[in-house]
């Protein structure tokens, strides 16, 4: 696990850009510094730099497996080449001893450590592109051929480890954290003004309550998306290319067969969590009081009793998971730590929160995820945690919508229209109305991943560049596209995958812990678990009563009673209770006042969104707290007027 950071040099005199091939001892020693800038991802080994032919690498470390002899970065070539490769790796690959003992015994493959850096850059030694559809776990890596004078770099299949990218005149720099890539922008030679601000990536953050990729908020840095790598050549443009697409392709399945569907995945989830143990260091696990992170910690259970479980909440009632998580820590036998964070709490860490972030987003649940990460990190390096149950075992309760829409779908395309038209002039939350309005509307039109916290009308006042040609559909046509003939519950898990998985869940689950030096593994996004869910048929998802039906059967045995059919709470954040009274309101008002982004965000619009909030006239907390983020992100990124006291990294841990 580590940040890592290369940076590909244009050759000397091939563009009007700086040469600074002519000198890689000032371009390292600016990775070097830009490196410090993530020294949170890696405080074991800190500020490492190797410089090569056109290329540096920087990166920093957190050791796990193979503490001794596993540094980056890692050479590797075969007996005839044995200096060919070098790597660095941000990850973990669970299956790499399987890999190592099929990489020796067919093609005699050499290895120096014991660790799974080798894994990799062996696979792609021998089998090219097709090692990343081999490796199940976590991961973006950057491998540097001497040969071939290229950098070949990835990232896992659901986008789990963060890679940004960014060119210019002096060259192609990748790295796990933007803020890396901005210190670098001199020398790449990117705009990172104000003026480099996305209009458009901002027009989808504050629909979506985050960037989709592969946008940031600068125009001049984009992400590598989810399951894609790329070849950079010096002097050229990165060549990206998609490798997973992934399908959800329903079997039908007899009634007399339920049971070994069950079966196996109970024992897929089984082989996932024992393979996400593998760790030299003392693993623990997130714990709410859902189903989903309640059976990683029981099959964890089994294969370590001396578990750590780690739950957090808030003091006001209907705000925590405590005592749900307390009971069922009991019920399996974990020893459990708790965090209550308080209002003041939260509002100090506000500023680092967005820093470790890079781009804002919008999700208060981070704020909890980020001090339970702090409260973890003084126990254990390692936690396990739910995420991506929902996504691939059909948990969002939305994904019931096309259920109570059925009725629409027999009805010729005009009248269907017809009753978004009746929907209009009823009053607001008159019943019926949405449902109207709703199913006036394909799935395409309705559904984006996420439900939406400002409407047309409100966006276009509050924000000044608000164009409605961009809209959702610039990042869900492209999907929908490939999911033709998918049935409706199908498509709607296809979408999330891309967008609220990769955008929001994983980038908060990463950047909080991260920011902790606490890295985080999720059992649920492993590809044998999505092979067995994606066969699911929409009936082993949804019913009319239920979600993750089939989920929720295979797990009887192992969860408790009290957790298997609990509403999902998650981390809740008392937001709109806070922002009515207290330091938090008194947060908002003078990051309004103060924000220089006033040609970006109509500040009288926001102020009277936030009196009409805190009178109780309307509930705006969530499209407050949507700009709100974006505020505090551009005082701290492009007008430096708010500097976050970020610690240097200093974890002892108690085993």
């Amino acid at each position: 696990m580590c940040g890592l950071l290369a940076f590909v040099c244009a050759p000397a005199g091939t563009t009007p850009g700086p040469d600074v091939t002519s000198d890689l001892t000032e371009v390292a020693g600016a990775v070097s510094r830009a490196t410090h800038l993530m020294r949170h991802r890696g405080p074991d080994e800190p500020g490492g730099i190797w410089a090569g032919k056109h290329v540096v690498f920087g990166f920093n470390r957190l050791s796990f497996i193979d503490i001794a002899h596993s540094h980056q970065p890692m050479r590797w070539g075969p007996p005839e080449a044995p200096d060919r490769y070098e790597l660095v790796f941000n990850g973990e690959i669970y299956n790499y001893l399987e890999l190592r003992a099929e990489l020796a015994a067919d093609h005699g493959a050499v290895f120096a450590t014991d660790g799974d850096g080798e894994a990799i850059v062996a696979g792609y030694h021998y089998w090219g592109v097709e090692v990343l559809t081999r490796l199940r776990g976590m991961f973006a890596f950057a491998i540097w051929d001497n040969v071939a004078g290229e950098l070949f770099c990835a990232r896992d299949p659901f986008g789990i480890k963060p890679l940004f990218i960014a060119s210019g005149p002096g060259g192609t720099v990748v790295g796990s954290e933007k803020k890396c890539l901005l210190d670098l922008a001199e020398v790449v030679g990117f705009d990172v003004g104000a003026t480099g601000i996305d209009a458009r990536a901002l027009q989808h953050y504050t629909v979506l309550q985050y960037v989709p990729e592969p946008e940031t908020l600068h125009r001049g840095i984009r992400r590598l998306e989810s399951g894609c790598y790329a070849r950079i050549r010096p002097g050229q443009a990165p060549e990206t290319t998609r490798y997973f697409r992934p399908r959800f392709d329903a079997t039908p399945i007899t009634r007399d067969a339920e049971q070994a569907r069950y079966d196996e995945i109970t024992a897929v989830l089984e082989d996932s969590v024992a393979k996400h143990m593998r760790a030299d260091v003392t693993v623990g696990a997130f714990l709410s009081g859902g189903i989903d992170s309640t059976a990683i910690a029981a099959l964890a259970m089994r294969h370590n009793p001396k578990l750590i479980t780690f739950t957090t909440g808030f003091e006001r009632e209907g705000f925590s998971e405590i005592d749900v998580a307390a009971a069922s820590a009991e019920a399996i036998g974990a020893r459990h730590v708790v965090k209550v964070v308080s209002p003041a709490e939260f509002v100090a860490a506000l500023p680092e929160i967005v820093w470790y972030l890079d781009d804002p987003v919008a999700d208060p649940a981070l704020v909890p995820l980020y001090f339970i990460a702090a409260e973890a990190r003084k126990h254990v390096k390692v936690v396990l945690s739910g995420e991506g149950a929902d996504e691939l075992f059909g948990g969002y309760t939305i994904y019931r919508e096309p259920l109570s829409l059925r009725p629409f779908d027999y009805l010729p395309a005009p009248v269907r229209r017809s009753m978004g038209k009746v929907s209009r002039p009823l009053p607001e939350g008159m019943r019926g109305k949405s449902l109207l309005h709703r199913g006036s509307l394909t799935l395409e039109e309705r559904y984006y991943g996420n439900a939406r916290s400002f409407s047309d009308e409100q966006l276009r006042a509050v924000l000044r560049g608000f164009s409605p040609d961009w809209t959702h559909t610039d990042v869900t046509a492209p999907l929908y596209a490939e999911s033709t003939g998918w049935d409706p519950v199908a498509r709607m898990q296809h979408i999330d995958l891309f967008t609220w998985l990769r955008g929001d869940i994983l980038v908060k689950a990463d950047k909080m812990t991260m920011a902790n030096s606490l890295e985080l593994r999720v059992p649920f996004l492993d590809p044998e678990v999505f092979a067995v869910a994606s066969r699911l048929p929409v009936s082993a998802k949804i019913t009319r009563t239920t979600t993750k039906y089939a989920l929720r059967r295979a797990l009887e045995p192992i969860i408790p009673a009290h957790v298997l059919h609990r509403p999902k709470l998650g981390f809740p954040v008392p937001l709109r209770h806070w922002l009515r009274a207290g330091e938090l309101l008194e947060w908002a008002y003078a990051t309004v006042d103060t924000t220089g982004a006033d040609h970006l965000i109509d500040v009288a619009a926001v102020r009277t969104m936030l009196d009409e909030h805190r009178t109780g006239t309307a509930d705006h907390s969530r499209r407050l707290w949507t700009v709100l983020i974006f505020m505090l992100w551009y005082a701290i990124f492009i007008e430096h007027s708010v500097v976050p006291a970020i610690r240097e990294p200093d974890y002892p841990v108690r085993l």
